[in-house]
């Protein structure tokens, strides 16, 4: 078997609707458990450097595991491997309340972190797997949708449980579990992989740097932006509150721009829409310091701006799954996850520096280098072979 699976529309249909239900629950867990853990990390008496070096063990961990996740699911199957790394998440999760060694959440942040790449390797490889290719982009973008309210629900549910106790952690615990139901419901339309699959994915960073390239900017914006923005929000004269509802807007634009960006895919050549979306990044992020004096502008800007560059990570999926089959894609959405995290590990101590440098602009300069950067590679890419 290659991965290719004859589903009814019906079968189609549910098994897309159970992936993206599964991976939705794992992101509210997710959601939950980042602050959960600094919050408890801080109120022991860690610093900051401390809270940000283990939370950074699960990057760490994604690039250790992604390439060998697609070899463990040709070998025991994409739903086994799945429950294993739900199983795992669960676990780690109620070990880090019951585990008092600080020293040991660095081992079981791997861990859990492990076991998140598992799972978002592999439901991204099933939901791009099965999407019909008409389809796809939007498919992708409900993808990212639900994924990113799964993520919003999440410190909603920690507001609602509180910090303290062991009731946030088993609710985390519990969520991984409840994600197990979907998976076994629709196991069966999982695509399998040759028992035989070699796995590389340095050929898939380098067949597609497009898109695997997309996921490393994306990554590094992302996670360097929602750090980073509530204190250029401070810098240039919004409140504390104001300038923490600047980090609601950029996650707002990736919730509401996603289904538009992704149905456009479908109807357009994704290469050269990769392109303007870095274009536009690009240009967004270069005209953020002539905008802030003027409010409603400047957070238009910052709510468009964030929906466009969480578009690289929806069209950079939905250009993988038109590319590559079988053992090739999972290898290839391992690749995709890979270069996010590295770009999760990169992108904070890039924009911080940046904004160092040249204090507060900086920020959104050095975010418009990184997307000049990748626009360069996008477009020559394009002009260069003209059949990525």
């Amino acid at each position: 078997m290659t991965g290719e699976l004859h589903l009814t529309a019906r079968q189609r249909t549910l098994a897309l609707v159970a992936a993206m239900a599964s991976i939705s629950v794992v992101g509210a867990s997710l959601g939950l458990s980042v602050p959960l853990l600094a919050f408890a990390l801080e109120a022991r008496g860690m610093s900051a450097t401390f809270i940000g070096i283990n939370t950074a063990m699960a990057g760490v961990a994604v690039v250790f595991f992604a390439p060998l996740i697609p070899l463990a699911a040709a070998r025991l199957g994409v739903r086994s491997v799945m429950i294993m790394g739900l199983a795992g998440g669960a676990i780690t999760t109620l070990a880090f309340y019951f585990i008092e060694p600080l020293w040991m959440w660095f081992p079981l942040r791997f861990l859990y972190g492990g076991s998140l790449a598992i799972l978002f390797v592999l439901s991204e490889f099933w939901i791009n797997a099965i999407s019909p290719e008409k389809r796809r982009g939007l498919i992708m973008g409900v993808y990212a949708t639900t994924l990113s309210l799964g993520f919003a629900a999440g410190p909603a549910l920690l507001a609602v449980l509180g910090k303290w106790g062991v009731a946030p952690y088993a609710a985390g615990a519990i969520l991984f579990v409840v994600a197990a139901a979907p998976i076994l419901l629709a196991g069966s339309s999982a695509p399998r992989l040759p028992e035989k699959a070699h796995v590389n994915l340095i050929p898939f960073l380098l067949a597609a740097p497009a898109a695997t390239l997309a996921a490393l900017v994306f990554g590094a914006v992302e996670t360097g932006g929602m750090t980073f923005v509530p204190l250029y929000g401070l810098a240039i004269g919004y409140s504390a509150t104001a300038s923490a509802l600047l980090v609601s807007l950029l996650a707002l634009g990736n919730v509401l721009v996603q289904i538009p960006i992704g149905m456009l895919s479908d109807r357009v050549d994704r290469r050269k829409l990769l392109l303007v979306l870095g274009l536009l990044g690009t240009a967004g992020a270069a005209g953020m310091p002539y905008v802030i004096h003027f409010p409603r502008l400047f957070e238009s800007t910052i709510f468009i701006w964030g929906g466009l560059v969480a578009g690289l990570y929806t069209v950079g999926l939905a250009h993988l799954g038109s590319r590559f089959r079988g053992a090739q894609l999972a290898s290839a959405n391992a690749a995709f996850i890979v270069c996010y995290s590295i770009g999760m590990l990169s992108g904070p101590p890039l924009l911080g520096a940046g904004m160092d440098i040249w204090y507060p602009h900086g920020l959104p300069i050095t975010a418009a280098v990184l997307f000049g950067l990748y626009s360069i590679v996008a477009g020559w890419r394009i002009l260069r072979s003209g059949t990525e």
